[in-house]
């Protein structure tokens, strides 16, 4: 380590530590970070035993990580905790990533004294209602964070609904070393995919806003060769799988759940499909094309920032004949020019180290 870089203590607060996008590039950025720096991450809700029963990836952060299982509502007492908890360990920075973990994460290091406040905003569409955006604002104020928006898009969005200025675009990466091509055929016999198929993946919380249903609506319209992999779970699994029953698709359609291991699943396929109504600045995309796979997604918040322009394409939301137009068009392209040009693209533009490298040298005082 660089002498003159001394060791610093980082907190980061969230929701919920669950599987989820936001959630997987804090562990990954608590990853990067831990051989420089005593890294912690504090969840305000749950509990630790059921964390890691649901998302086993987490056995081994376990020491890291804090959870307060705050009930619904205010909890004025969770501020409390956090201000005995930060006068305790007295971190250098406090980075809270949406607006619960701003309110209570960042008001209890303010008050704690925690000089280095940093405030991530992961998407802007929850700023178009008024209450939220009052919110916000006044959580703002009462903090006073550097604001950074991890997309264009989500910087314009608090631009325009918060008036806010100086706000720095920290576009999010991923572990490209974690995610990288590998033999297809292999991945598929490990998820019990079929090897004679042209297989489209999608992968993400099984709820209405990441829109698995319309993918699931536009498969008819593909070659019956074409088959879909689904991974994740959540509270629309059987209602898509009665989806499915009523479509007779059940010969076309496997449903994963959780995947441990997201990098298998992204190099049994030869197409990823993010087919959402909302996004901020998505991940799955970056992590799919890392593994060379090119992606089909829905025009919706900073997706289009994720794409490599040669070979990605974006599509329409809620439109399974334009999901199924472009997904067509991709899977009978000849891709033989464009060999490492996805994973190119990944590498250059949103490796996570670069993206950890940015935020150190916010808490460092640099200008970027």
């Amino acid at each position: 380590m660089n002498k003159d870089k001394p060791r610093k203590t980082i907190f980061h607060v969230v929701q919920h530590l669950a599987p989820g996008g936001l959630e997987t590039l804090v562990l990954d950025m608590m990853n990067v970070c831990s051989k420089d720096h005593d890294v912690y991450i504090i969840s305000l809700e749950g509990t630790k035993q059921d964390a890691v029963s649901h998302w086993p990836k987490l056995r081994k952060y376990a020491r890291q990580c804090v959870f307060l299982d705050k009930g619904a509502g205010i909890r004025v007492q969770t501020i409390r905790y956090l201000v005995k908890l930060f006068r305790q360990f007295s971190p250098d920075v406090v980075h809270t990533h949406h607006i619960g973990p701003l309110l209570y994460g960042g008001l209890a290091a303010r008050l704690s004294g925690v000089a280095c406040r940093i405030h991530t905003e992961h998407d802007g569409w929850h700023l178009t209602q008024t209450k939220n955006a009052l919110l916000q604002t006044l959580a703002l104020k009462l903090v006073q964070p550097i604001l950074v928006a991890d997309a264009t898009e989500v910087k314009l969005s608090i631009e325009q609904h918060l008036h806010r200025e100086n706000i720095i675009t920290i576009k999010n990466g991923i572990d490209c070393d974690y995610f990288a091509p590998a033999d297809k055929t292999w991945a598929r016999k490990q998820l019990d995919l079929p090897l004679d198929k042209r297989i489209v993946g999608c992968a993400g919380r099984l709820e209405s806003v990441k829109g698995q249903q319309w993918l699931i609506q536009a498969l008819p319209m593909l070659p019956h060769n074409v088959h879909l992999a689904i991974a994740g779970h959540g509270s629309l699994r059987q209602e898509l799988e009665r989806l499915v029953f009523t479509m007779q698709l059940q010969d076309r359609v496997t449903f994963l759940g959780l995947c441990c291991t997201m990098p298998t699943f992204y190099q049994s396929l030869d197409l990823f499909c993010l087919p959402s109504l909302n996004e901020g600045f998505p991940l799955s995309t970056l992590e799919a094309q890392a593994c060379n796979v090119p992606v089909v997604a829905t025009s919706v918040g900073g997706t289009h920032e994720t794409l490599c322009p040669h070979l990605s394409r974006l599509c329409p939301p809620a439109d399974a004949a334009a999901l199924a137009q472009e997904i067509n068009a991709l899977l009978v392209m000849d891709r033989s020019a464009f060999a490492h040009t996805l994973r190119d693209f990944v590498v250059r533009h949103h490796n996570i180290r670069h993206m950890v490298a940015q935020y150190n040298q916010l808490a460092l005082g640099a200008s970027l």
